[in-house]
């Protein structure tokens, strides 16, 4: 009997738990206006990667960045939050804390847009190509008449 209330309490708590994440992660979208930044990127990621296929592995470069922007984007958050509370006054090491911070997200968001450019690159730069091979044979064939 004890066995199935530890269970359901178990259960209970995870769910809880997920229910704060999920919180907190729509807190992040609605008072962040750099996670709707974000959010785009994302979503462009993903479209891209769909559409040129990638392997599976490429897409694990990819996911991993992008968790390494949100992860980072969220710490500063909170460390924003914490500190507004803590010193609702500007103080300067406050300032720098909240700066150091936000650092931390720019160095993940530019190694994140390495890896993009590494992963995606090739693909967007073989689609470029072939459009652009593609133009003249199209200017040939709307310029003769019928």
């Amino acid at each position: 009997m004890r066995k199935a209330h530890s269970e359901n309490f178990w259960f209970i708590n995870r769910f809880k738990s997920f229910r704060h994440a999920f919180i907190g992660f729509w807190t992040l979208l609605k008072t962040q206006q750099s996670a709707w930044c974000h959010a785009a990127s994302t979503v462009a990621v993903v479209a891209a990667g769909l559409c040129y296929g990638l392997s599976q592995s490429e897409w694990c470069w990819l996911v991993l960045a992008m968790a390494a922007v949100w992860s980072a984007e969220a710490f500063n958050t909170s460390i924003e939050f914490l500190a507004d509370i803590v010193s609702p006054d500007f103080h300067p090491l406050i300032k720098k804390a909240k700066d150091v911070a936000a650092a931390a997200v720019l160095v993940t968001v530019i190694a994140a847009l390495v890896i993009g450019a590494l992963t995606l690159g090739p693909y967007i730069s073989a689609h470029i190509n072939s459009v652009a091979q593609d133009l003249p044979e199209r200017r040939i064939e709307n310029s003769q008449p019928q």
